[in-house]
């Protein structure tokens, strides 16, 4: 554990704490990626699988089981508890693109062919991607609520700590996973864009305009 890794995951609890107050005390998901929102559950049900048999500390279980059960909650009010807010007219993003061929390259490119790192292994690749539904759902829309701009921004300060912290591994105790830094690298690129509006309009008052 290091200063970037704890930064990361403190950026990504409260990512989900932002998200899961904005729909609970608006009663609403509108505005927010279902499909996105399923791709992140499955992210934490295939990567932390193994909470079954293999326990590293009490913090780090503790912070499986918040991811996997907020993912799950999250799911659950935007599909059945706030299902009326849900706006799935613009959540048109075609998610099996994105799982399908992760799930093929996650058989071909792995560290060990075995059913555990296999599913670590696409977990990783389909975090880096899992965010696109969303960013195209605000395309699509032509803006996002500042409260949505905030859980997007901190999700992708999230992973941005974490490559900081690849790079303080990799300086101060020799370790570099290659995988985890590319598809790491691909979701904070996937950001860049979103992070320069986040700055130059939602900390100014005003709603973040993509293009369609």
């Amino acid at each position: 554990m290091n200063i970037f890794r704890l930064s990361g995951d403190m950026s990504h609890l409260l990512a989900i704490i932002i998200l899961l107050l904005k729909m609970w005390k608006t009663r609403s998901c509108a505005g927010i990626s279902g499909k996105s929102q399923i791709l992140f559950a499955l992210v934490f049900l295939s990567r932390y699988i193994d909470l079954l048999f293999s326990f590293i500390s009490i913090y780090n279980t503790v912070m499986k089981l918040f991811f996997i059960t907020s993912s799950l909650f999250t799911v659950y009010l935007m599909y059945f508890k706030f299902k009326a807010t849900y706006d799935s007219n613009h959540d048109t993003f075609r998610a099996e693109f994105l799982v399908v061929p992760v799930g093929g390259l996650a058989f071909l490119v792995n560290h060990e062919f075995i059913p555990t790192e296999i599913l670590w292994t696409f977990s990783i690749y389909l975090e880096s991607v899992a965010i696109l539904p969303q960013l195209f759902m605000v395309s699509k829309t032509g803006e996002a609520e500042t409260i949505t701009s905030h859980y997007l921004f901190a999700l992708g300060l999230y992973r941005a700590l974490y490559l900081l912290n690849w790079i303080y591994r990799f300086y101060f105790e020799g370790f570099f996973d290659l995988i985890a830094v590319v598809a790491g690298c691909v979701q904070t690129i996937l950001y860049c864009d979103f992070f320069y509006l986040y700055i130059t309009k939602v900390l100014k008052g005003k709603k973040i305009s993509l293009p369609a």
